[in-house]
């Protein structure tokens, strides 16, 4: 639905995304028990940015999160692709945690590129380059950061 929604913002499609979750129920390959619910979440609001932002499905998701992650898992230890599930999941704890992997590719995009980054720690907005090879040269030295 986000991609939907950012595609229809891009196209100027004027997607609406209850009526999208509708005429999928009706449909033969997508036929979740969770379309209802998602009808129902842009029923309450229509712009709802993400659907992990609707009370109803982020209940749900936390509830059947350990189920969720168990499933991975043991798909996982097991050698058994499940691209939508660990991708849908991969998303779910990108989406709510503040500290992701991402924040070492803006690093990486200044160190390379000088395309600055904010730092976690400092003013919300205030963008930083720093040296990094000063920053390196000073780690293999022993000097603390």
């Amino acid at each position: 639905m986000a991609l939907l929604r950012a595609g229809s913002a891009e196209y100027r499609w004027s997607v609406d995304p209850r009526e999208i979750a509708r005429i999928w129920t009706g449909g033969c390959i997508i036929r979740a028990r969770l379309l209802p619910t998602i009808m129902q979440a842009f029923g309450r609001d229509l712009s709802l940015p993400n659907l992990l932002l609707d009370g109803d499905i982020a209940a749900q998701l936390t509830q059947t999160e350990p189920g969720w992650r168990r499933a991975v898992e043991t798909a996982v230890k097991l050698g058994i692709a499940v691209p939508a599930l660990s991708a849908s999941l991969a998303y779910f704890d990108s989406y709510h945690t503040a500290v992701l992997p991402q924040n070492l590719t803006q690093a990486q995009r200044d160190y390379f590129g000088a395309h600055t980054y904010q730092r976690t720690d400092g003013q919300p907005g205030h963008m930083i380059h720093s040296d990094w090879a000063a920053l390196i040269e000073m780690a293999a030295a022993g000097n603390k950061l």
